[in-house]
Formats: structure tokens, sequence, C-alpha cells
């Protein structure tokens, strides 16, 4: 049993893709990064998901965009970006010089957009693995691929055959069965899973009585997902034999140790940073005293450990 925290080792494996450690920020809440390089120390994160982008650039949603909630907050953003030109001209440079591993998010409306991003990706240095954005809910759509397992089993394998990067496929709670759709992605190729993304709701001013959001429903993140996140990532570890990302809610070293446990290798960091940016720190300061209370020498030690 180790006795000082400084001989756990950190680093995890997703498949094809090692990081240095398992704390990650999640797409859409970590902007490109610049925007945190003045609070977090980011070079010491274990990967870095920027903002999701598209083949051609996108305005998104129209406003209200967001909309704070009792445990959480709700978002229709409508994957406002300026394109995968832009993203490979202006911010991947920047990501790629700060050390963490540099996953892109993509998102298509169609297998083939899934396919020429990921080959127009290719292309350039500085890439360390792809997730597939087959869940947003609050684009048209946006669901369709990771709602159904041969729509699913497609992309995946399509973006497989494309690129030679890493591939994680982010899903959606938002379906009656995820471990199906996951058995899909993983039969197609997928190295890893991300679990989960945003779940479907909405917001109503009474008064005025109309939604409050701009595109009427848009996506639930934060404490209130927690549970429903940590139930797929324990439902799913138990489904398929690839490494899973558990994503929703974390804002502590007790809830990411929550996920470890739960079966997830790594975790992403996301609503948590829009009020305490300096969250990814706190967890991963803490990450090496909560392995050794467990007696554990590394992360791998304590995944999927639950009732064990």
């Amino acid at each position: 049993m180790p006795e000082n925290p400084t001989d756990v080792r950190l680093d995890v494996q997703l498949g094809r893709l090692r990081l240095a450690n398992p704390i990650m920020v999640a797409s859409g809440t970590f902007g490109y990064a610049r925007e945190m390089a003045g609070l977090v120390d980011l070079k010491r994160l274990g990967g870095i998901v920027p903002k999701t982008i598209t083949q051609q650039p996108r305005a998104g949603n129209p406003p209200q965009r967001t909309v704070e909630t009792a445990a959480g907050m709700l978002n229709s953003i409508g994957l406002d970006n300026d394109g995968v030109e832009a993203f490979i001209a202006r911010q991947l440079p920047y990501l790629a010089a700060l050390g963490p591993a540099v996953i892109v998010s993509i998102a298509g409306k169609s297998s083939e957009e899934f396919v020429q991003l990921a080959q127009r990706l290719q292309q350039s240095d500085g890439i360390d693995a792809v997730e597939l954005n087959v869940s947003c809910p609050n684009v048209s759509g946006g669901t369709d691929f990771g709602a159904d397992p041969s729509l699913c089993e497609q992309v995946v394998a399509s973006v497989r055959r494309a690129c030679s990067y890493p591939i994680l496929a982010k899903l959606t709670p938002n379906v009656t069965n995820v471990a199906e759709i996951a058995r899909a992605a993983e039969a197609a190729g997928a190295d890893a899973l991300s679990l989960v993304n945003t779940c479907l709701g909405m917001a109503v001013d009474w008064r005025r009585r109309r939604p409050v959001l701009g595109n009427v429903l848009g996506g639930l993140s934060g404490p209130a997902i927690k549970p429903i996140a940590l139930r797929i990532v324990y439902q799913v570890a138990r489904a398929v034999k690839i490494p899973l990302v558990g994503i929703g809610g974390i804002a502590s070293i007790d809830d990411a140790m929550e996920f470890f446990v739960a079966g997830a290798s790594a975790v992403q960091i996301g609503t948590a940073n829009f009020y305490d940016p300096t969250a990814t720190m706190r967890i991963l300061d803490a990450l090496p005293d909560a392995l050794v209370e467990l007696g554990a020498r590394s992360v791998k030690e304590v995944v999927g450990t639950i009732g064990k």
C-alpha cells in the first residue's frame, strides 16, 4: 500500500490515447483555452477538449442561450463556431503548444460531414484525438447519430477509416438504452466513450407564457445530472470493454472519485468551469491523496471497483 502520494501514478490510457493524468476539460465549457490561461495552469491538465467545430462557420441559436437552474444550467448555444479552417489557423497552434493532449470535438449533419472534418484534421499537426459529438441536443440532426445504434456505428466506422487519430464517441443520455449505443460505437472502432452529453430540458417564463430559451429546449448540465451520468457510466462499463470518460456535474475530488469507482478511466470537468475555473486544479491536487486513501498505486487500480 502506498504511503506517499508522490508515489502514485496518475497517467491513464484511453485506448491508443495516453493522458498524463485523468483530469480534462469538457467541450463548450473552456472555450479554446486562451480565456482560462490566467486562471488555470493549463499545462497541468490531462487533456483539453475545445469547443466543438463544424465544417462551415455556425452562428448558433437565437438568444437567450443560457439559463441558470436550481442545480446547474441550461444551454442552447447551438454549436456556435468559426468552422474548421479558422480553428486550424487560429486556435490549434496555441492549443498544441500547451502540452496536454488536444482532443478536437467535431460535429456534422451527416456521416459525410464527419468524415470530411476528420480528413481535414488528419492533415494537421498537434492533434492527439478526435471526439465525435454525436449527441448535441441543441441542433437539428445533432442527436440522430447518438440515438440510433446503426447510425452511431456508421459514423464512428466512417471516421475510423478516414483518420488515424484515436476516437472518442460522446454519447447522449437522452435515449432509453445507452449501453446499446455504446456497444455499437465500440464495434465500429471507438477507442473510448465520453459519457455523457447534456440532458434535454426546458425553462418557462410563466408570466409571459413563453419559453426562456430562444431555441425553446436546451441541454441541462451541472450537479443536477451527476446521478444520471454516474448511472450511465456504471451501466456502460458493464456493457463494453473500451475505456470510459465520465462527464456530468463533476466539481470536486469526491465527484471525480465516484466516477472512477463507477467505471470511468478519466473525467471531463464542464459546467464547474463557469463558476469555479480552478476546479480542475483542486481536483488534480487532491487526486493522489484520494488514491492513497483507497490503497491504490494508480488511477487504473480504482476504475470500476464499485462493490469490490
